[in-house]
């Protein structure tokens, strides 16, 4: 008797009555979410490292920042390409090899003696590891295997690097402060070491691995052919997604997005609140509760974009933070005070709120090429947070004063939301021209 292919197999599961209540899609989210946790851990320390390399090495803020610059930069620009290398070689390979670097990157900064080693080992390495394991690896996940639920699981997804930012950057400003920075770095590698046996045995690529149908959907969906040249395809879509209007006012605004937090609250918040007599430690913490928040707001932003029109969201999330940005200038002391933790609170909830409506939109507009359109719009956030990352150093150097650097992203904030309303909305969703 001849037997079946593996592509009849896949094309035609057998329904099977015994088959677990909950679906496979939501394990896998799980194990997601606990990689990027895994992960995130990097995402805490620029912030810790600035003033102590400073004080070991003599490196100005600006020469340090520039480091972090180019790590925020790399993370962006790597996610489009490692989007289109999970579609050719499958996402636990990408991933468990991601890991792999930002643990070398990582564990070797602890011999470096020059700013060019930094550069090299936190800027060059962790940048791209980490870049492999953004938010677009998250927007892969969800699309493969969820049409429904979807914005409430990139919410979810999204909010994993605030738990890992919550989980981290406490104990990491503690060794900073009591032991020095290089065990901080060694507790970095170690954790995106320890996830790399959790993504090889239990992550799987697509629903057709385990011969299941995506959450949500009617039909089966077959495993699609592994997708040559990766590099070629990122740049492609980008040629095509660039001749339309949308991607450049998401570019936009998600670059606003970036500015006004990985590069400034999560680069100069420790070190700003520094400067006005707060104890590191303390500052750590206010930024490890503005992860507890992100959470909350990250997880029901998911839950708004399943329900409501996501220009308006990402309008109403960037006036409400630039108004908070505005404020800030005023809040900062040496003791942690109501109007302080008001702040934390509200500034928490909206950290990266804009990500689900961002992504639906993406979605929206260029179906089945959204996860790299939006590994793109995600280089622009890293550009946008690279660049004040750097600058908000420098201001620093030259006024002595973050000020000016608040009230400049309060204002950018106020721009972005004029620009979410103008995304003009498609009807249907339709993927760009099929590459040549």
């Amino acid at each position: 008797m001849t037997q079946p292919s593996e592509a009849a197999v896949q094309a035609a599961p057998t329904q099977n009555p015994s088959a677990p209540r909950i679906h496979r899609a939501w394990f896998v989210a799980a194990v997601t979410f606990v990689t990027i946790i895994g992960a995130a851990a990097f995402r805490s320390l620029p912030g810790l490292l600035i003033d102590p390399l400073h004080d070991d090495f003599g490196w100005s803020r600006g020469t340090i920042s520039a480091a972090v610059s180019v790590n925020l930069a790399l993370y962006g620009l790597t996610a489009p390409f490692a989007a289109a290398l999970m579609d050719r070689f499958g996402i636990r390979r990408v991933v468990a090899v991601a890991l792999t670097v930002i643990a070398v990157g990582s564990g070797l900064t602890v011999w470096m003696t020059a700013a060019w080693q930094l550069m090299l080992y936190w800027g060059l390495l962790v940048g791209l590891g980490s870049g492999s394991m953004a938010l677009a690896f998250a927007a892969t996940v969800t699309n493969r295997w969820f049409t429904e639920r979807r914005g409430l699981v990139t919410g979810i997804l999204t909010a994993a690097s605030a738990s890992g930012q919550l989980i981290f950057l406490p104990v990491l400003s503690w060794m900073v402060e009591k032991h020095d920075w290089r065990p901080a770095a060694i507790t970095v590698a170690l954790a995106a070491l320890a996830v790399v046996p959790f993504v090889w045995l239990l992550l799987r690529d697509h629903p057709a691995d385990v011969g299941l149908k995506p959450y949500g959907a009617k039909e089966f969906v077959p495993k699609p052919e592994p997708v040559p040249g990766a590099a070629r395809r990122a740049v492609t879509v980008l040629f095509k997604a660039a001749r339309t209007g949308p991607f450049w006012l998401l570019a936009g605004t998600f670059a606003i997005c970036g500015a006004s937090t990985n590069g400034l609250i999560q680069t100069h918040f420790v070190p700003a609140a520094h400067d006005h007599g707060m104890p590191v430690t303390a500052a750590a913490s206010l930024l490890a509760v503005i992860g507890v928040f992100d959470v909350v707001g990250t997880v029901a932003s998911g839950w708004f974009t399943d329900r409501f029109e996501p220009r308006r969201l990402l309008a109403v999330y960037y006036a409400l933070r630039g108004i908070s940005l505005l404020f800030l200038p005023m809040l900062l002391a040496p003791s942690v005070h109501p109007p302080m933790l008001f702040f934390i609170v509200f500034y928490g909830l909206d950290w990266v709120a804009t990500v689900p409506p961002t992504v639906a939109l993406c979605r929206e507009q260029y179906g089945d090429d959204s996860a790299i359109v939006f590994g793109w719009v995600l280089a622009s956030h890293q550009v946008g947070a690279a660049l004040i990352a750097f600058l908000g150093g420098v201001a620093r150097d030259v006024f002595g004063s973050y000020d000016m650097i608040w009230y400049a992203s309060g204002a950018l904030c106020a721009a972005a939301a004029l620009m979410a309303l103008v995304i003009r909305r498609r009807q249907a969703a339709v993927p760009l021209p099929a590459t040549a």
